[in-house]
């Protein structure tokens, strides 16, 4: 008897999920007296972000059987995000994760994941291998691969894309969101940064976390580095400078927008669900890179994370009154060692935070 068809999401994540419990004032967090809640974590926030935009999203991820787990089974689908592939863990709580809010560009995250965070403990055995073949974007991050078995769990869903025959199928991204304290030291980062790049399609990070997956900092370099890896789309996320995004054919950086930035945590959240809206509906990467900046820099604005993903009209809205100048400015960008530098077209925004 044959196996039904999978269904075919348009994106599953991969990974990290909390309550991020966030201040209503800002400040230090001893001077804090009111918190609010909402579900949280990177990969999580990024199904929540692109399920926004329309998109058939799911997370595969683990809680633990108490309150907080119960509250992300219940919102998440509120969303739009499917839990078919969260599973309780017992024993183990479901993380928090604080975050103080000192603007404008301070904003320290304090992780509660003793002894051991349940979406660490995602095993090979229960990775759903044909959802995530078929998922036409797979997205998963770099802190997964911080402990086992949530490790082998990852690289069975990287074999999983790669021996995927489905056309559906059209790109595996790694954000390389590093979080120092979930690694016994960087090299380590480093290592596994090297074997999950080979799985990917699209890489996203900032200069610090390119440092550590390709010890580069400058955002071409980073940039080159990372297609030398293997992937076909680099991008490197810039702060206050921007973000650039390089094929092998093609180089384009957005300025950032000026905003008043209330909490910049899930900016790169909201970026990674614009940037997975733009690569499903097949856009350029100029327009791809302007939406997604302008996504982020809408967070920025807002108090917390998941609930402050905008929607498609609101990024469209934006940059109608937020418009990409008229021209191109051409960029002189070296490429590899011992060629020639290369003009390139590149498309820029009005200055911006995101």
């Amino acid at each position: 008897m044959s196996l039904p068809e999978p269904h075919v999401f348009d994106v599953i994540t991969m990974g990290r999920v909390s309550v991020d419990v966030y201040p209503q004032q800002t400040g230090p967090l001893e001077d804090v007296t009111t918190f609010s809640k909402s579900v949280g974590g990177s990969p999580t926030n990024v199904a929540v972000a692109a399920a926004r935009h329309g998109a058939d999203a799911a997370v595969v991820t683990r809680t633990g059987d108490d309150p907080f787990g119960r509250y992300i089974a219940r919102t998440l689908p509120e969303f739009g995000v499917a839990v078919d592939f969260i599973e309780t863990v017992a024993g183990l709580n479901t993380p928090v994760a604080f975050c103080e809010i000192l603007p404008p560009d301070d904003f320290p995250l304090w992780f509660y994941r003793a002894p051991k965070a349940p979406d660490l403990t995602i095993t090979p055995e229960s990775v759903p291998r044909r959802e995530i073949a078929r998922a036409r974007v797979f997205w998963t991050t770099l802190t997964g691969l911080s402990d086992e078995p949530s490790r082998s769990a990852h690289h069975a869903a990287f074999d999983a894309r790669a021996g995927m025959t489905s056309s559906s199928a059209l790109h595996t991204v790694l954000d390389l969101d590093h979080r120092a304290a979930f690694w016994s030291e960087t090299a380590a980062a480093t290592r596994e940064a090297a074997v999950a790049l080979e799985h990917a399609t699209v890489a996203v990070g900032n200069r610090e976390e390119c440092a550590v997956a390709v010890g580069e900092t400058d955002p071409v370099r980073a940039a080159d580095a990372l297609l030398e890896r293997g992937v076909e789309l680099a991008i490197v996320k810039q702060g206050a400078e921007g973000v650039l995004a390089k094929t092998r054919d093609e180089v384009v950086e957005v300025r950032p927008h000026r905003v008043d930035v209330v909490n910049g945590l899930g900016s790169g959240d909201g970026f990674g669900g614009a940037l997975v809206h733009g690569l499903l509906q097949g856009w350029g990467l100029g327009r791809v890179l302007a939406f997604a900046n302008a996504a982020g820099a809408i967070v920025a604005t807002r108090f917390e994370c998941s609930t402050a993903m905008p929607t498609t009209d609101e990024v469209t809205r934006f940059l109608q009154e937020h418009p990409v100048h008229s021209g191109e400015r051409p960029v002189v960008h070296p490429e590899r060692s011992g060629e020639r530098p290369v003009v390139h077209p590149v498309r820029s925004e009005e200055p911006a935070d995101a």
